[in-house]
C-alpha cells in the first residue's frame, strides 16, 4: 500500500490497550485487521499462525513461543489456528497484566471467541474491524465517483489498495476464502447447495427474511438455512436488522431484514458482473438501502457511544428503512436509490415521526442525488455527506 488510509477503529483499539493486556479484532478476511494494528503499533513483533512453521513452533513450545517475544508484547494473526493459545496467554498475562501486551486477530470469530471466553474473561477486550466506510474513503485518490461504481465495488481494502478487477477480485475472495472458512464451521457436504444458498441471501439482501422461502430456493431444511445464517453473521458476512420494538400499532412483520456488509460482494454472488448493470437492474433500490444502512451500521461501531437500529413496518405497508437509538436519542432515515427527491418520499417518515413523537429534526431521507436541502424540516441528505451521521 503506497499510504495508509485512516481507520475509524484507531482510537477505540488505542483505548482498548491502555486498559486491557490482550486486545483481539475480529471482522471477515481482507477488512484490515492486521494493517490497522501493525500501523498502529509498528515497533510489535508479528507472527501469522496462517504460516506451518510458525504455527509449528506455537504447537511444540507454546510458553517458548509466547516468551521470545521482545517485551514481552506482540501481533498475533489468525490466532484461532492454535486453539490453545488462550489458556497459555492467561498464564502469561495474569504474570504481568499490564495492558495492550497482546493483539490477537481472527477471521474465524465463532471459534476464536469460544477459546477466549474460557480462558481470557477480564482480559481481553474485543473490536470488531469492518471494512471501509465512505468516511474513512473520502477524498481518498481513487474512489468511485458514481453511486453505481459504488454498487459494483464495495468497500474492502485491497480494492482501494491496487488496481484490481472487482470481479475477478470476488471470485478469489469467495473460492479462497469464504469456501475455506465457512465449509470449515458447517462441514458443507454440498458445496453447489451451499453456493446456491450463497447467491440466493445476496438477492434478498435489504428484505425481510423469510426462512421458509429460502430453505425452499436452496432446497434445504429450516434447520440447515439457519445454522447456516448464523455462520454467515458470526464471520461479519451479513447482519440482520431488528423491527422496531415499540407498539405503536399491532405488527405483522417480526421477521428481520438480511444485509450483507459488503455491497460489492452480495453484488457479486448475486451475479452482477458490469457497474452499468445496476444502472437499471430491479435490485438496485435494495443494494443501495444495503450500502447506505450497512454505512451507518460501520460508522457507528467505532462511535464511543454505540447505536441500536431496527426498522419499522405496520399492517398498512408503511415502513421506515432504519431507525437509530443511540442513549435517549431517537433519529429515523428512509433511504431511495433515485437522484431526484420528490416531497411524497417523506410520507412514511412523517407518519412514523407522529407515532414516535419526533420532531422533523429527527428525520431523515437519504437519497442518490448531490442536493442537500430541508423541506418540511426534514433534512434531505446525499447518502456520502457525512455530516448528519457524525456532527450531532
Amino acid at each position: 500500500m503506497h499510504f495508509m488510509i485512516a481507520r475509524a477503529s484507531a482510537a477505540r483499539i488505542r483505548s482498548l490497550a491502555t486498559q486491557f493486556p490482550v486486545v483481539v479484532i475480529t471482522g471477515a478476511r481482507q477488512s484490515g485487521k492486521t494493517t490497522v494494528i501493525q500501523a498502529l503499533f509498528p515497533e510489535l513483533p508479528y507472527v501469522n499462525l496462517e504460516r506451518p512453521d510458525v504455527l509449528e513452533k506455537a504447537l511444540d513450545d507454546p510458553r517458548g513461543f509466547l516468551d521470545n517475544f521482545p517485551g514481552g508484547r506482540a501481533i498475533i494473526d489468525e490466532a484461532q489456528r492454535f486453539p490453545q493459545l488462550p489458556s497459555w496467554l492467561q498464564a502469561v498475562v495474569d504474570e504481568n497484566p499490564v495492558p495492550g501486551r497482546f493483539f490477537l486477530t481472527g477471521s474465524n470469530q465463532p471459534l476464536l471467541k469460544s477459546q477466549i471466553v474460557q480462558s481470557l474473561a477480564g482480559r481481553a477486550a474485543y473490536l470488531h474491524q469492518t471494512p471501509f466506510d465512505s468516511c474513512e474513503l473520502s477524498g481518498i485518490s481513487g474512489t468511485p465517483s458514481r453511486m453505481e461504481e459504488w454498487l459494483f465495488k464495495g468497500f474492502y481494502p485491497p480494492l482501494y489498495d491496487r488496481p484490481f478487477d472487482p470481479v475477478e477480485w470476488f471470485a478469489q475472495y469467495v473460492s479462497t476464502y469464504l469456501e475455506r472458512d465457512l465449509t470449515q464451521l458447517i462441514q458443507v457436504k454440498d458445496l453447489r447447495s451451499f453456493h446456491r444458498f450463497l447467491r440466493l441471501c445476496a438477492g434478498r439482501t435489504g428484505q425481510v427474511l423469510n426462512l421458509s422461502d429460502l430453505a425452499r430456493d436452496a432446497d434445504v431444511s429450516h434447520t440447515t438455512v439457519k445454522h447456516w445464517l448464523s455462520v454467515l453473521e458470526a464471520s461479519f458476512l451479513v447482519f440482520f436488522l431488528p423491527p422496531w420494538h415499540e407498539n405503536f400499532q399491532k405488527r405483522l412483520i417480526k421477521s428481520p431484514k438480511l444485509y450483507f456488509y459488503d455491497v460489492g460482494l452480495a453484488g457479486y454472488l448475486a451475479g452482477i458482473s458490469e457497474e452499468k448493470q445496476w444502472e437499471t437492474h430491479p435490485l438496485r433500490g435494495p443494494f443501495f438501502e444495503t450500502m447506505v444502512v450497512s454505512d451507518l451500521i460501520k460508522k457507528s461501531s467505532s462511535a464511543p457511544q454505540r447505536s441500536e437500529w431496527f426498522f419499522w413496518s405496520n399492517p398498512g405497508g408503511q415502513e421506515v428503512d432504519l431507525i437509530e437509538v443511540c442513549g435517549n436519542s431517537v433519529q429515523a432515515y428512509e433511504i431511495k436509490s433515485g437522484a431526484t427527491f420528490r416531497p411524497d418520499h417523506l410520507k412514511n417518515l412523517q407518519a412514523w415521526g407522529y407515532l414516535a413523537g419526533l420532531e422533523p429534526d429527527k428525520l431523515h431521507l437519504i437519497y442518490a442525488g448531490k442536493e442537500a436541502m430541508v423541506h418540511r424540516g426534514i433534512s434531505i441528505t446525499p447518502w456520502r455527506d457525512a455530516k448528519i451521521f457524525l456532527d450531532r
